[in-house]
């Protein structure tokens, strides 16, 4: 009888002992957890993409969605202060300026393996319409601080209700993929010759699905198409989802960059990758992980390149994480926007980085 008195007292203290290391060991982890996000930078203007050149210079746009913006497209240097870039003069665009010459409503910057950065103006101010001339893509000598490069879109690729969402860079093959968020479809630019064309623009892909959006139980009723995009691994194939919508997609580039193929035909190409959730942007880390901004959760995800979706932190203040730049050491970088809350309700707009156990 005493002997099993003393087993049952062994099995009780082993139980608890499981159970205190088992309680120790969640508590740590929630300590990591929550330990994982730093702040970079912060700003009282509501801003969206966010770039990271190879040696750390730090570069944001603000869209033209609300009068009194002073800049599209800014670098934020070490002591915090922003300023326009590439110079004030392509930041200084109004109604009667040259819409080809002037940042009119950028939605998107870039910095790709050449370390360029990229800018896209979609060109349509408060929302109300593109502005004929105006859509583009610039890129940017980051060495000299000058516009290396400038390419137009006129109504047939920037249609009157185009928003130029977001985009990718293929320097090995010389085309840039972008999305277009305003009327559902991808747009394929041959950056040799200036030549683009839509393709998809009909496809369920490119277009939002029929659901509401609702974070923290307030319910945003926007409908977005074709938002976030990214180039995967060597380029073989381009991920992209709409905002508003539960699915990721690919196609292998390939398809994309044969001008000759029908659009029934790069129809069928698609594939379905997840069901995911809604994300507004999404890229892939030099490990192949595919990270998605988990805009339901409060959240980043990532999907792994076993298929696996894993939450790779959650937080309260991660309101409407938008887009991201993760850099070649594997540091990644986004900015929350907030877009479903009043202006009355919101706090400074953020870029966080994402720290690793690593760092």
């Amino acid at each position: 009888m005493k002997q099993q008195i003393q087993s049952q007292t062994r099995s009780k203290n082993s139980f608890h002992g499981i159970l205190l290391l088992a309680v120790l060991l969640w508590a740590s982890n929630l300590l990591a957890f929550s330990n994982r996000l730093e702040e970079v930078a912060c700003s009282e203007q509501l801003w969206t993409g966010v770039a990271v050149s190879e040696t750390g210079r730090i570069f944001v746009n603000y869209p033209r969605w609300s009068p009194g913006l002073t800049m599209s497209v800014a670098e934020i240097l070490r002591d915090g202060e922003t300023v326009p870039f590439p110079n004030p003069d392509w930041n200084g665009w109004k109604s009667d300026a040259n819409p080809a010459s002037h940042l009119i409503c950028v939605q998107s910057v870039y910095v790709d393996d050449q370390n360029f950065l990229w800018i896209l103006d979609a060109a349509n101010p408060m929302l109300q319409g593109v502005v004929s001339g105006g859509a583009k893509l610039l890129k940017v000598d980051l060495t000299r601080n000058c516009v290396a490069q400038r390419y137009l879109f006129d109504a047939s690729v920037a249609l009157p209700n185009s928003y130029l969402n977001d985009l990718r860079i293929d320097s090995f093959w010389n085309v840039a993929y972008i999305t277009d968020s305003g009327s559902g479809a991808l747009i394929v630019l041959d950056l040799l010759s200036g030549e683009a064309r839509r393709v998809l623009e009909e496809h369920p892909s490119t277009k939002a699905e029929d659901m509401v959006l609702e974070i923290d139980g307030v319910r945003w009723p926007g409908r977005v198409h074709a938002d976030g995009i990214a180039l995967g691994p060597k380029g073989k194939y381009l991920y992209y989802q709409a905002l508003t919508g539960q699915r990721l997609y690919r196609i292998a580039t390939r398809h994309l960059r044969n001008s000759n193929i029908s659009e029934k035909k790069i129809g069928k190409k698609v594939e379905l990758v997840a069901v995911s959730g809604p994300a507004d942007g999404i890229a892939f880390d030099p490990a192949g992980n595919l990270y998605l901004s988990a805009l339901e959760h409060n959240a980043i995800r990532r999907l792994t390149p076993q298929g696996e979706i894993e939450s790779v932190v959650q937080d309260a203040c991660i309101q409407w994480p938008d887009s991201f730049s993760i850099t070649d050491d594997g540091s990644v970088y986004f900015t929350t926007s907030q877009l479903h809350l009043a202006p009355e309700c919101q706090d400074p707009y953020r870029i966080f980085r994402i720290v690793s156990h690593s760092d």
